[in-house]
């Protein structure tokens, strides 16, 4: 039995599938067990618990072979991430006492560094606080996320274009499909080890905003452009987007370090792992929902 906290969402839902598919038993970790029916018709045990709430986590995490831990995104923190500061002081006391023999984590790259890093700061807290505890833990550092581009399919169908805040836009990043980072999870919830390993993760290949727009012309039957997007509009754009004046920071910094080559991976003293599905597989997938 494998405990699978975020199972309802992408990356938890992906290693869940791969955990079953090989035959393993799952317990699949959620606030809400009415968005989790068709888990328990597959098979799946459920525990219900609140990402902050110590005590309900560590019944989900007690008698399993391992667990898979995930944060909750959050785009908008508040100054000093307070928001995860919490919820990782709950996970750090539910894992402590209750002891599963193993955990993978779902990270970041870039997550190694102290600053510098925005959004991703969450998960270097997460490394931080978690990677102490006496278990064995893999941290996956999974690189951006193809399934960014779902929220550029409507630009692109209804005026061609694709915002990009990736810059220049010729230049391919690491980026990693989430059903990747499940397979993974998955994999390394099944082997043994000791100590803590860091799991650096990308895609077969890397890609750019404009390697994006060429997939979304061949699919949509149109041409799409990558359209940059200055970066004194950013936080306009934003805050139209519905994000608070004053919550518009760490998403801006995040895209600075990615542009300027300063959120990338460690490489020294980890693991690089390479997936197999590929930006046109993700966003058949996306265009077609």
């Amino acid at each position: 039995m494998y405990a699978v906290i975020g199972i309802t969402g992408k990356v938890g839902g992906s290693t869940a599938r791969a955990l079953l598919n090989d035959g393993d038993k799952v317990r699949g970790v959620v606030r809400n067990t009415a968005k989790a029916v068709a888990w328990r018709a597959a098979g799946v045990d459920l525990a219900l618990a609140e990402i902050n709430d110590a005590a309900a986590l560590e019944a989900a995490m007690c008698d399993v072979e391992g667990a898979f831990v995930m944060i909750p995104p959050n785009f908008a923190p508040a100054e000093g991430f307070p928001e995860t500061r919490t919820i990782v002081a709950a996970l750090r006391k539910a894992i402590s006492a209750a002891l599963p023999p193993k955990v993978v984590y779902l990270s970041s790259v870039g997550a190694h560094r102290k600053n510098g890093l925005g959004l991703i700061t969450q998960l270097h807290i997460l490394e931080e606080e978690l990677g102490s505890l006496p278990i064995p833990s893999a941290f996956i550092r999974a690189a951006w996320f193809m399934e960014n581009y779902q929220w550029d399919v409507d630009s692109a169908r209804e005026r061609g274009e694709i915002d990009a805040f990736l810059s220049p836009v010729d230049r391919a990043i690491p980026m990693v499909a989430t059903e990747d980072i499940g397979r993974l999870a998955a994999k390394t919830l099944q082997q043994e080890w000791a100590d803590n390993r860091f799991l650096e993760l990308e895609g077969p290949a890397r890609y750019s905003p404009l390697d994006a727009a060429a997939v979304f012309s061949i699919h949509l039957n149109k041409q799409v452009i990558a359209k940059p997007v200055a970066r004194e509009e950013w936080a306009s754009l934003f805050e139209k987007q519905g994000m608070a004046p004053d919550r518009t920071g760490p998403r801006i910094e995040m895209l600075d370090g990615f542009n300027a080559g300063w959120i990338d991976f460690q490489r020294v003293g980890t693991e690089h792992v390479l997936g197999r599905t590929t930006l046109d597989e993700v966003l058949q997938v996306t265009i077609r929902r």
